[in-house]
């Protein structure tokens, strides 16, 4: 006996918007990562050396590795949940940069300083160059992937069933 499933246009694309994703979170992530290398909010400490900190070292290095697999996964959900709308320029930019965000929100005022032993949702030096860094993140995100998606061709929008 054999089975078949039928798989709308709009999910069956879900895996090749998050391989996009993928591409565009590094993307992403290589110029938040230079932002942070260079940005020294705290007692000339660079940002990604404090990322290090959430595995305990202080190794510039540990923290790149770290910061891009975040990106890595930050840009594949990025892929998945919003591949369908961030085919086009201008909403790619916003729903970037809102996604930017949103990861501050949640991972440089709350996840990151709760692990490090420091107070959650408070503005400072380090959270408000986070938030220029995060934005950079979105940015460079929303364009790549709509980049990639016009280079495809293959946008969601012409898919047939």
């Amino acid at each position: 006996m054999t089975a078949t499933v039928h798989v709308s246009p709009r999910i069956a694309v879900i895996p090749l918007h998050a391989a996009w994703g993928a591409v565009a979170g590094l993307a992403g992530g290589v110029g938040m990562g230079i932002w942070m290398s260079v940005s020294r909010p705290v007692m000339d400490t660079a940002m990604i050396t404090m990322v290090a900190g959430l595995l305990g070292s202080a190794n510039a290095f540990a923290g790149w590795l770290i910061h891009l697999a975040i990106a890595l996964f930050a840009g594949i959900t990025f892929g998945a949940l919003f591949g369908q709308y961030v085919q086009r320029l201008a909403p790619a930019v916003v729903l970037g940069l809102a996604y930017g965000a949103v990861w501050w929100t949640v991972g440089a005022l709350w996840i990151m300083p709760a692990n490090m032993g420091m107070p959650v949702f408070e503005w400072n030096d380090v959270t408000s160059s986070s938030l220029g860094a995060h934005l950079v993140y979105g940015l460079l995100a929303g364009i790549t992937f709509s980049c990639i998606a016009r280079m495809s061709g293959k946008r969601a929008d012409r898919t047939t069933a």
